[in-house]
């Protein structure tokens, strides 16, 4: 005969709430892991347009700037 039935249902429902929490974290986990933007891949960079210069003092858009600016010495 059994001696305290509540105590043992009790015992059983713990392990089972915990499970549940488990699985439902867990399932959580997997949902926001696949939701997370992958890194894109780095894309080349020529090292002959990177040391490129692209500053020319006498373009026409550097005279102009310091001509519309009315810089001294620009006229």
């Amino acid at each position: 005969m059994k001696e305290n039935p509540e105590k043992e249902s009790s015992e059983r429902r713990i392990p089972r709430r915990d499970l549940l929490r488990l699985t439902i974290a867990g399932s959580g986990a997997v949902a926001a892991g696949a939701l997370l933007p992958r890194p894109a891949p780095a894309q080349s960079v020529d090292m002959k347009d990177k040391r490129r210069a692209r500053y020319q003092a006498d373009s026409a858009e550097v005279r102009d700037f310091y001509r519309v600016n009315s810089y001294p010495g620009a006229r």
